[in-house]
């Protein structure tokens, strides 16, 4: 099991004000346990400029003991494959994307004073190595497969993800659906038990905008409950989207 420890070298950052929503009573106790936190950033998403990390950043370190950053970016290729790129070059443009990620988070942590940016990034290659978040993600694939409302709330929240970025609207066909949920199911685990990936006691994963399956997953609506101690949290810079 992989332990990550705080960072060397940080300087005590300026704590922005942030808007908190944790999604159940659970996922407050995580927040005010104040552990360890998770922020995802998604490689293709332009919400998350070098400013915004670095703000995410200060914020995390002033609340919590230990911070990470999810980049899910060699499984990004799927939602290409699912838009109609070859396997191969969706694969080069994840590739690509995901270091560019990696660098704008190593920057974000550098204005930050911190020494070892890159040992906060759990991007695939970090995340194939780990043996927790391999059964869980093999556990994922089961329950999707063997689940139906299970499968089915995968399966809406992906629909909603292609049909964004569709020309005109388009709806995402049976094909293009079951290509792309292969990269909600590779970020399940980190919404189900990041404190077993990470060695911890708790973890809240924090993202800006959770889709319906999440709220459901923490509402004890599905089929597989998050972990004890697994917390989610809508954060968001105060007065801001």
């Amino acid at each position: 099991m992989t332990t990550h420890q705080g960072i060397a070298g940080a300087e005590e950052p300026d704590c922005p004000d942030m808007t908190v929503e944790p999604l159940s009573s659970a996922c407050a106790t995580a927040v005010a346990r104040g552990e360890h936190a998770c922020f995802g950033i998604s490689p293709f998403n332009s919400y998350f400029s070098t400013d915004r990390i670095r703000e995410l950043a200060a914020w995390g370190l002033a609340r919590f003991d230990q911070v990470d950053f999810f980049v899910p970016d060699a499984p990004s290729a799927f939602t290409f494959e699912a838009l109609g790129y070859t396997p191969e070059k969706a694969a080069w443009k994840a590739r690509r994307q995901g270091q560019y990620t990696r660098n704008k988070i190593a920057t974000a942590l550098g204005s930050l004073g911190m020494d070892g940016a890159g040992a906060r990034v759990l991007g695939w290659a970090e995340l194939d190595a780990n043996p927790a978040f391999g059964e869980l993600h093999e556990q994922g694939l089961k329950q999707y497969a063997n689940d139906d409302d299970f499968r089915a709330a995968c399966r809406e929240a992906t629909s909603w993800v292609l049909a964004g970025k569709l020309p005109g609207g388009q709806a995402p066909d049976e094909t293009q659906v079951e290509h792309a949920v292969r990269y909600f199911l590779a970020e399940l685990p980190l919404f189900l038990d990041t404190p077993a990936i990470v060695g911890t006691e708790a973890s809240v994963f924090c993202y800006h905008q959770p889709p319906d399956v999440l709220r459901r997953l923490y509402a004890g609506e599905l089929g597989w409950r998050p972990a004890a101690g697994q917390g989610f949290a809508v954060v968001t810079p105060a007065g801001r989207a």
